[in-house]
Order: structure tokens, then C-alpha cells, then sequence
């Protein structure tokens, strides 16, 4: 998940109803904070397409549109640009420009027991398809994905054609990293994911260029005193039409305050009331998606947990708040049924985590690991930097794949050991999972859950609070 332009807020369904039924006689201000509540999560996603695929001289920049980028490194403490950084899936990041033709994701044979994905995202971070393990299976394929204009029957040699409802969009590649040790083996599958024109996977002419777009430079700063803006470019790459017709109500509400797809906004004719109704109303929309934020996730045990969230048109079913919310809480998120993932920074007594102030144990009774499909994890995280916390052992979560190293109380439960200092004793240490001395907090992420997970018929257990002592 990548950083959000809305940042501060606690990750914790607005009570806004959905946006079905909009009517263009809506006060201005009214429209314009309905219209940042919808646009919000598109125009946040275009800045990261902005930053990774557009700017060449951004630090973030990856790679061009139409070509795959592959992230090969294991994360550390070093590593301080990404925030809550996942060491679990090292990413592939693609970008996509779909207008000329559908591109072709082939991906090669991934061993049975290692988990791998490929979310396809459009503009309005609809998901809108799943490659892996979870939909597909881990054989070799490839896979069509085209823009909404194109028709036509499956190509020879094309397992499937996934259409994304706006002329751009993203697909985003998750690879099981087993441990540190393991980098070399994802490394030799990334470079098995290719991706190029269906025209030339078809041996055939490509089809004539797209026009060249004037991409409007975005910061954070600009995508919120702007956001409306950029909301009217971008959605001349997402027509109205097939799934998206029934949103033809609302852009007519849009219009109606001037805001047209391909257009500036606020348009030149507009009065110095018209002005500051629409600054008021988008404000207001910003509001309510914090707000609606704050009512998102169950507690559970002291852990917050999301869960039926299905991120596709269907699943949102003109929510625009809970889309929204989603993209601040996590832009790029996987549906919930790919992947849950509880965070907490409090113990089951409701105090802060701090590694200076308690040890903490985290016991899963006998048969009760987090129920996965695939893999699960804990991942330590320091509660100031949010990044990793450097210890003696090099230690950052424990997942699956240790279990095998790990030792079992002798009723079957499995108990964590979390806490700043090595414990004394060998089978704690072995499940010893080092805290900094100071605020923390951990994230769980479990892949491919199983369905007690997503009924939350299982639940994470709470965090004990122990008294300190010198070696644990």
C-alpha cells in the first residue's frame, strides 16, 4: 500500500448515503463536496501514477507506461522512504496506457507453496481483477488487459481479457518472499513476469500512437487546493459509458457547477459565490472522509480489522465515502478477500504499546494461527518513524514460514515474545520478536484468508502487558 495524501488520520462504514441519486438542482456547494468525496481517491492515485510512471526526474519515478518495474530489495531499518514498508511481497509496478491497444501480462509457473498476485486497478481505483494464486492458480499464463473502448474475442494464446473501465491504469505485483535468504528465487520470478502490446504478442502491426497527453504536474499541496481540477482532467479518460453509465447523474450534477471532463475548474465565468461555495462544499468533502475513516475497521481484541470489502465497482456500489476512506487508509489495497490486514498500536488494556514501559506476549491458542490460505505475518513497526526497528537479530516480523523454527507451548498454543530486550530463555528468544525502546505498533497481514477470518468468526488475539525485567 503506498502513502495517501491525506496523512495524520487514524486508520480505525461517513455516514454519507451513496452517491446514486444526484440531481443537478444540488446547491453548488453541495455538488462540489460530493465531487470531492468521488474524486478524492482518483486524483491520489494520479499523483503516484504521476511520481512513478510521468516525472523521470522524481525520486519515486519506476519506469514508463506500458513497462514493468520490479522492486528486488529486502526492506531494513535503512529503508526510511516508505512508511509501514511490506517485507513480505516485494512489489512489481506497472502502468498502463491502454488507449491504443490491450497490453499482455504473461507470468511464468510459481511453485505450489508460494503465494503471488496481480491487482489490476483503473483511475477510479475500482480493482478490477485478480491474477494469482487466489483467482488463476500459480501455472503460466498470460493475460489480456484492455481499455474500455476495446471489443472483441479473446486472443489465441490469452487466458482471459480483464477490461479496466478507464483508458489508464495500474497493475500492481505482489511475490511471496519466504525470508532474506529467499530475494534470489523472487528475483527469478520477477524477471518471468513480461508484459507487452497485444499487437506484438499477435505478431501483428500496432495500431496507429495515441495522441500525447499534457500531464498537469501534481503535488500533495496541489492535489488538495486543486483536487477538482484534476479531477476534471482526468476524467476525459474515464467515459461515462458500459459499467460506468451509471454514473451519467452525477456528471451531469458536475457539470451543472462547471466541471467538465477535459476542462478547467472552476470555469472562468464563475462568480466570487459560486467560488466560495464550491471551497466550502470541498472542504466539507474532505471532512467526511476523515470521518468516515474513523468509523471504518471492527476492534478486535485491541486490533483493528477490515473486513468485506470488495474493491471493484460492485462491491463499492456508489459507496464513494468508503472508496474514498479506503484509498487515505491504504491507496492500492487489496480486496479483503486477498488479504486482511489487523493493526494496533494498544495493548488488550487499551494502553499505548511502548517498549520502554511493558514486555508483551501475543499467545494464538492450539490451532488458532491466523487462518490463511497462503501466509500469514507480525511485523514490528516504530510507533515515531513508522519504519522498521533495528535489533541485534535482524528480526522484523514473525511469519509462516518460521514456524517450523519457532517453539510451542506444551499445551499446541504459540506464544509471541515481544519486547525490547533478548529474553533469557532460548525457546522464548527463538519467538522473540524485538520491540524498540519506545512507542510501536504491529501489522498483521494475512494472505488469502480463510472464510472464519473474513466472517470474523476468528479474531487476533490481544496483546498482554508484562512487567519489564533486565534480560527479559
Amino acid at each position: 500500500m503506498f502513502k495517501p495524501l491525506i496523512t495524520g488520520a487514524a486508520i480505525a462504514g461517513l455516514l454519507l448515503a451513496p452517491l446514486s441519486g444526484f440531481a443537478a438542482d444540488q446547491s453548488p456547494a453541495t455538488i462540489a463536496e460530493q465531487a470531492t468525496v468521488y474524486g478524492l481517491p482518483m486524483v491520489d492515485l494520479y499523483k503516484l501514477m504521476y511520481d512513478q510512471a510521468i516525472d523521470k526526474d522524481n525520486p519515486q519515478f519506476k519506469a514508463p507506461f506500458n513497462t514493468l518495474h520490479n522492486e528486488s530489495n529486502v526492506f531494513t531499518p535503512a529503508d526510511t522512504t516508505i512508511v509501514t514498508p511490506n517485507s513480505d511481497t516485494p512489489y512489481s509496478e506497472l502502468w498502463m496506457d491502454l488507449r491504443a491497444e490491450p497490453m499482455v501480462l504473461c507470468v511464468p509457473a510459481v511453485d505450489k507453496d508460494r503465494y503471488y498476485s496481480v491487482m489490476l486497478t483503473s483511475l477510479y481505483t475500482f480493482n478490477f481483477g485478480y491474477i494469482g494464486s487466489r483467482t488463476t492458480g500459480n501455472d503460466a499464463a498470460c493475460y489480456a488487459v484492455a481499455g474500455p473502448e476495446w471489443q472483441g474475442d479473446t486472443p489465441k494464446g490469452i487466458a482471459k481479457v480483464f477490461q479496466s473501465e478507464t483508458e489508464f491504469a495500474t497493475a500492481l505485483y505482489r511475490t511471496q518472499l519466504f525470508d532474506p535468504a529467499d530475494i534470489d528465487n523472487v528475483r527469478k520470478i520477477q524477471a518471468g513476469y513480461t508484459v507487452e502490446p497485444l499487437s506484438a504478442f499477435l505478431g501483428e502491426p500496432a495500431p496507429a500512437a495515441p495522441p500525447a497527453v499534457d500531464w498537469p504536474k501534481i503535488d500533495n499541496q496541489s492535489a488538495k487546493d486543486d483536487l477538482l481540477n484534476y479531477l476534471a482532467f482526468l476524467l476525459q479518460f474515464a467515459p461515462a459509458t458500459g459499467p460506468a453509465a451509471v454514473e451519467q447523474p452525477m456528471r451531469a450534477a458536475f457539470e451543472s457547477i462547471g466541471l467538465e471532463a477535459g476542462k478547467p475548474f472552476p470555469p472562468a465565468g464563475a462568480s466570487a459565490d459560486e467560488l466560495a461555495a464550491i471551497k466550502k462544499g470541498s472542504e466539507a468533502g474532505f471532512a467526511d472522509v476523515i470521518a468516515k475513516l474513523k468509523h471504518m475497521g471492527e476492534n478486535e481484541n485491541g486490533w483493528s480489522v477490515t473486513t468485506g470489502i470488495t474493491g471493484d465497482r460492485a462491491g463499492y456500489n456508489g459507496d464513494w465515502a468508503l472508496r474514498a476512506a479506503v484509498a487515505v487508509a491504504g491507496l492500492l489495497a487489496n480486496d479483503t478477500d486477498e488479504a486482511v490486514y489487523p493493526i494496533t498500536n494498544a495493548d488488550v488494556d487499551g494502553q499505548k504499546l511502548d517498549g520502554s514501559k511493558s514486555a508483551y506476549t501475543i499467545t494464538f491458542k492450539k490451532g488458532e494461527l491466523p487462518p490463511a490460505n497462503a501466509f500469514w505475518s507480525v511485523t514490528m513497526y516504530d510507533g515515531k518513524t513508522q519504519h522498521l526497528v533495528a535489533n541485534p537479530i535482524d528480526r522484523y516480523l514473525i511469519n509462516t514460514p518460521m514456524l517450523p523454527d519457532l517453539t510451542t507451548n506444551a499445551d499446541g498454543s504459540l506464544t509471541l515474545y515481544v519486547q525490547k530486550d533478548e529474553p533469557s530463555d532460548p525457546a522464548k528468544k527463538a519467538n522473540w520478536l524485538p520491540a524498540p525502546d519506545g512507542p510501536f505498533y504491529l501489522a498483521m497481514r494475512i494472505y488469502w484468508p480463510k472464510q472464519a477470518v473474513l466472517d470474523g468468526d476468528w479474531q487476533p488475539p490481544g496483546i498482554i502487558p508484562h512487567a519489564l525485567t533486565k534480560k527479559g
